[in-house]
C-alpha cells in the first residue's frame, strides 16, 4: 500500500517507536506485527455496544473477543512463542477483553515483558477511567503508547452511548457517569503525555448518537496532547444491536473532517483481544499456531 503524502509526513516525524507501532503508522501497519495479550477480564464501565466473549472461535474478529485468559506468566510464554514465529512482531499490548487498568494482572504482565523483552514497544489500550491514577506507572513500567476509547467530550452524549460507569466505590448512571468518564479522560491524556506517553484516541462512530459530535472530540484530545486519532465505525451488539453501523461514506466524511484537526489512522482492524501477527493477516495462520503451542 502506498502511503499519502500526508500519511508519509507523518511517519517521518514520528517518534522513532511510532515507525514500528502498526496501530500507530500507516507504514508500519504492513510490515510490523503486534500481539495482543488478554489478561484482563474485569471492566469498570458499561458500553452499550460491548459484548465481552472468551470464547475458541478463531471466526470472530471484534474487540472484547478472546480465546482465553491468561495469567501473566502465560502472556511471557506467549510473547516468547510469538516472538519466535513471526520476529516482525515489535509492539505488545494489552487491549482487553475487559480494561486493563481495572486488573492487577496487567501490571503484572507488563512487567515482565519489560524484564525479557525490553526491545519490544509496550502498549496499552483503555477506557480512561483509571489513567490519572496510573499514567506515570504505565511510563515508569515502560509503556511508550496508549490507546484511549473517547467517544464523547459532552456528558449529555456519553449518556447515551455508556450504562454505566463503576468508580470510586459508587455505579454511577446517565449524565453524573459519562461526566466522570470524560474528566478522567482528559485529565488521563494530560497526565500520560506528560510522562512521556503517546496518545491514540479511539472513538466509536455511532450514527445518530454521536456522529455529528466526533469533530468535537478530536479537538479536545487534540488540545490535550493526543498524537492521533482512529475513528471506527459501530459493531452493533449489545443494546446498540438494533443501530446500523456507519456507511462508509459517513466514515469517510467524519474522518476527513477530523483529519483537519488532528491525524487519522485509518487502516485499523478492530482486532481482537487476542490478535497477533501482521495486522489483517494472523486470522489465516499465526494465532492459531501461537496458542496452540501454549496448549501444547
Amino acid at each position: 500500500m502506498s502511503l499519502t503524502s500526508q500519511g508519509l509526513a507523518i511517519h517521518q516525524s514520528a517518534p522513532e517507536a511510532l515507525k514500528l507501532h502498526p496501530c500507530y503508522s500507516h507504514y508500519a501497519h504492513t510490515r510490523y506485527g503486534r500481539i495482543h495479550l488478554p489478561v484482563a477480564p474485569k471492566c469498570n464501565i458499561s458500553c452499550n455496544y460491548c459484548n465481552r466473549l472468551v470464547s475458541d472461535c478463531y471466526h470472530t474478529f471484534r474487540p472484547g473477543v478472546s480465546a482465553r485468559i491468561l495469567n501473566a506468566a502465560e502472556a511471557l510464554d506467549i510473547v516468547r512463542i510469538a516472538v519466535r514465529i513471526e520476529p516482525r512482531i515489535k509492539v505488545v499490548g494489552v487491549a482487553g477483553p475487559g480494561e486493563p487498568l481495572y486488573n492487577k494482572e496487567t501490571f503484572e504482565t507488563l512487567k515482565l515483558v519489560q524484564e525479557y523483552y525490553p526491545e519490544l514497544i509496550l502498549c496499552l489500550s483503555t477506557n480512561g477511567l483509571l489513567l490519572p491514577a496510573y499514567a506515570n506507572r504505565l511510563a515508569d513500567l515502560g509503556v511508550r503508547t496508549c490507546t484511549v476509547t473517547v467517544n464523547a467530550i459532552d456528558p449529555d452524549v456519553g449518556s447515551k452511548i455508556y450504562s454505566y460507569v463503576y468508580h470510586n466505590g459508587s455505579i454511577l448512571r446517565e449524565t453524573s457517569g459519562a461526566d466522570a468518564l470524560i474528566r478522567n479522560q482528559l485529565d488521563g491524556i494530560v497526565m500520560a503525555v506528560e510522562a512521556g506517553i503517546t496518545i491514540k484516541v479511539n472513538t466509536v462512530l455511532i450514527p445518530g448518537i454521536n456522529s455529528d459530535h466526533v469533530v468535537e472530540v478530536a479537538k479536545e484530545t487534540k488540545r490535550r496532547g493526543a498524537y492521533i486519532q482512529n475513528i471506527m465505525p459501530l459493531i452493533p451488539l449489545a443494546r446498540f444491536r438494533s443501530l446500523r453501523p456507519p456507511t462508509c461514506e459517513e466514515l469517510r466524511r467524519v474522518r476527513d473532517n477530523c483529519e483537519k484537526i488532528i491525524p487519522q489512522f485509518r487502516l485499523c482492524k478492530q482486532c481482537r483481544a487476542d490478535a497477533v501477527g501482521i495486522p489483517g493477516h494472523e486470522k489465516r495462520r499465526d494465532r492459531p499456531k501461537i496458542w496452540s503451542s501454549l496448549r501444547a
